[in-house]
């Protein structure tokens, strides 16, 4: 029998600045929203249409994160589709979907100006990786820092 598969991949810009939160036992919670424009025809018109989607981050990689999330930013997300359910103070079933984030790579620096570039999906080590864009050139290797008996 096959597995379900529950994969979402959305490419936008940030509604809004992140929010970030924790709970009583400490984990960080980072929430965003991102609008993904999308083009159609209409008889003879083309339509702009823009969808918005809810995000969700948790632990460590929430907390590197959210620094860099801010109104404008262009991003690309990774993740699976989470609906919670409940009912209001007046006995309605209410439910929403999120997505909950797998992986977040930066696209743009947004409104600011400055470029966020990089994937936070292979960073083990749960921090995000700067937005500082390429190394300055004291951080690059010279030459002479190299072996000069590299085989080919």
């Amino acid at each position: 029998m096959a597995s379900d598969i529950n994969r979402v991949v959305l490419i936008g810009n940030l509604t809004r600045d992140a929010e970030l939160k924790y709970t009583s036992g400490g984990t960080a919670i980072c929430k965003f929203s991102i609008a993904n424009n999308r083009r159609r025809k209409q008889g003879d018109d083309w339509i702009d249409e823009v969808n918005y989607f809810d995000f969700v981050m948790f632990g460590r990689r929430a907390e590197g994160v959210s620094r860099y999330l801010s109104k404008g930013t262009r991003v690309a997300v990774e993740g699976q589709l989470r609906q919670d359910r409940w009912q209001d103070s007046e006995g309605q079933n209410r439910s929403r979907v999120e997505t909950v984030v797998d992986n977040i790579q930066f696209l743009s620096g947004g409104t600011g100006g400055s470029s966020a570039q990089g994937s936070t999906g292979g960073n083990t080590s749960g921090q995000a990786e700067s937005p500082s864009g390429p190394p300055s050139g004291k951080d690059v290797p010279q030459s002479s820092d190299f072996d000069d008996d590299i085989p080919f």
